[in-house]
Formats: structure tokens, sequence, C-alpha cells
């Protein structure tokens, strides 16, 4: 998997690895719903259309599963896999398409800034999350 949970003292964090900012995004989601083990229903299926825009990769990243984690809060749902993305800039259209979550063992309050850096690696970009549980 391109995403490996750290030992963190108080939240939890994710180092996510990928060869783009798409693949980054898109491998952040999924590392996050895996660190809460948050499952969807295979039906019914809903899908949902996002816009957003930010001023940086990061704050791109930060707002893009801020807006996933308030579909869960709000609309019980999460969506896997992530459908077409795409990105101009520090725009980001994405198509999204999931379902009810069924189980979830710890819900995540926030996506931090904590040491948010997103860097270009061996493994290509390369990102540390931390995660307010």
């Amino acid at each position: 998997m391109p995403f490996e949970e750290i030992s963190h003292t108080a939240d939890w964090s994710l180092r996510v690895w990928a060869d783009d900012l798409a693949g980054l995004l898109t491998e952040s989601a999924r590392g996050m719903y895996a660190l809460a083990n948050a499952e969807p229903a295979e039906s019914p299926r809903v899908k949902r259309e996002i816009s957003l825009d930010a001023v940086d990769a990061e704050s791109l990243l930060v707002a893009f599963l801020e807006e996933l984690l308030y579909l869960a809060e709000s609309e019980n749902l999460i969506f896997n896999p992530i459908g077409k993305m795409k990105i101009d800039g520090y725009q980001l259209k994405v198509e999204l398409e999931g379902g009810a979550i069924t189980s979830i063992d710890k819900e995540i309050k926030a996506v931090t800034f904590h040491n948010l850096k997103i860097r270009q690696s061996a493994r290509g970009l390369e990102v540390e999350i931390v995660f307010d549980v």
C-alpha cells in the first residue's frame, strides 16, 4: 500500500506517497479511511461531485480530507474508490462514489496542518498527515 501509519503520542499520523498530486490525494483518503477502519455499504451507492480551491497543495490536501470527514459526519457517507479527479493549479474537481458507513472503529475529528509539507522523494510526492482523533 502507498501509505503507512506512523506512531504518534496523542493523534494519528500517516505517511503517504504517490506519483502525482491526484494520486497523493487519493491515497491520503484511502489511508484516512483505513486508519478509522471505516467501511461503506455495498449498496445503495451514492455519487457526489466536489469542487475545491486552495492557495497551495497542502491546503488542497487538507480541504479535500476535511470535506470527506464532513460528508462522513453530516451524511454518514464514505467514498471508496475515489473517482475521476481533475486538478488545475490548486483547484480540484472530483467525482466520488460510496455508501453509508456500515462500521467505523474511531472517528477522526480533523486533519491538521501540523508539520504538513508535501515534498518530492524517491517514491514521488510524499507527505506526513496528522489527524486529530
